[in-house]
């Protein structure tokens, strides 16, 4: 009888893993084989400590209620924080592993997607440098792709997709061949989609380009890190600092940019991820604030735009 229960819960339990397919055909993606288009929220800094889990999985039900199906979430990080989901050999580490599973489970409980991002170089890290992975070179970089992808394999997630180098900086910086990388993913698991992310035309192993990569008509498109014009500037960063500044402050002019962007793409037919200092900043704030104004800082703001224009349209 014991092994019976034994064996029922472990099915039930089973069930509950990868309840929803995220797939790219041509050049749509798709959740559960209905065309699907990515809006919601860059979380970058998600991992950074258990609290910080926790409130953003928290306030997922609230994205949802204003029409958000997808978040990004990195495994170094990003800028300010110190975020080592990697160990020197490639393996993950084990803490960030399980914040990420979390997450990944919680979104999919959801119908959420997730953009599980490997590499964020350079100025990711607190004191602007990534001396923890100085040692790293493409067999490492490689090596954490493909363990990455058979970690997600082996767990049967598939609301997700890859973004091996944010915005091309370990392929700037380091001169690492992103290209090479993805396609040791694919040699993993050929069904799990990874993106391209950096200037330029994606390699032929890619399933579909996000920010800075070409929109082509061949893959679709989805901007990862959807922000007004020169936002990462001097207008959020200053010199000297491992904050940021203006913190989910925006002027009218910014919003009309970010909401003119927004409307733009989404009407496309293309993906859009809002990325804030209110979300990216250390410690990091997954509530939406407010109307984004000095008094009342924010996201909620763009969030209406979106639950208001979009939401009734979602599959």
């Amino acid at each position: 009888m014991k092994v019976f229960l034994a064996i029922v819960f472990s099915l039930f339990v089973h069930t509950l893993v990868a309840q929803h397919i995220f797939s790219v055909k041509g050049n749509k993606t798709y959740l559960d084989d209905t065309v699907f288009q990515a809006i919601g929220l860059r979380c970058s800094n998600a991992l950074i400590n258990d609290q910080a889990v926790d409130s953003l999985i928290n306030y997922l039900d609230e994205y949802r209620s204003y029409g958000l199906n997808t978040i990004s979430v990195y495994l170094l990080g990003s800028r300010y924080s110190n975020i080592y989901g990697y160990n020197q050999d490639g393996t993950l580490d084990p803490v960030y592993q399980q914040r990420l599973e979390q997450i990944i489970e919680a979104c999919d409980q959801r119908k959420m997607v997730v953009l599980v991002g490997i590499l964020y170089w350079g100025s990711s890290q607190h004191g602007r440098s990534n001396e923890h992975y100085a040692t790293w070179g493409q067999e490492e970089v490689n090596t954490a792709m493909r363990n990455t992808v058979q970690w997600l394999t082996d767990k049967e997630y598939r609301n997700i997709f890859i973004d091996p180098d944010n915005e091309g900086m370990a392929e700037r910086a380091a001169s690492f061949d992103i290209g090479e990388m993805i396609c040791e993913g694919k040699k993993v698991n050929a069904d799990l989609p990874i993106a391209y992310n950096s200037r330029g035309y994606p390699p032929p192993c890619a399933d579909l380009n996000i920010h800075f990569a070409n929109q082509t008509e061949q893959l679709p498109y989805i901007e990862t890190e959807g922000t007004p014009s020169q936002y990462w500037g001097d207008y959020s960063k200053e010199a000297g600092l491992d904050h940021y500044i203006n913190v989910g402050i925006y002027t009218k002019g910014k919003k009309n940019q970010q909401l003119t962007r927004t409307q733009e793409l989404l009407d496309e037919g293309h993906g859009y991820l809002l990325a804030s200092t209110w979300l990216q900043n250390v410690p990091p704030r997954f509530d939406l604030g407010g109307d984004g104004s000095a008094c009342d800082p924010g996201i909620r703001w763009w969030c209406e735009f979106i639950k208001d224009r979009y939401k009734n349209a979602e599959q």
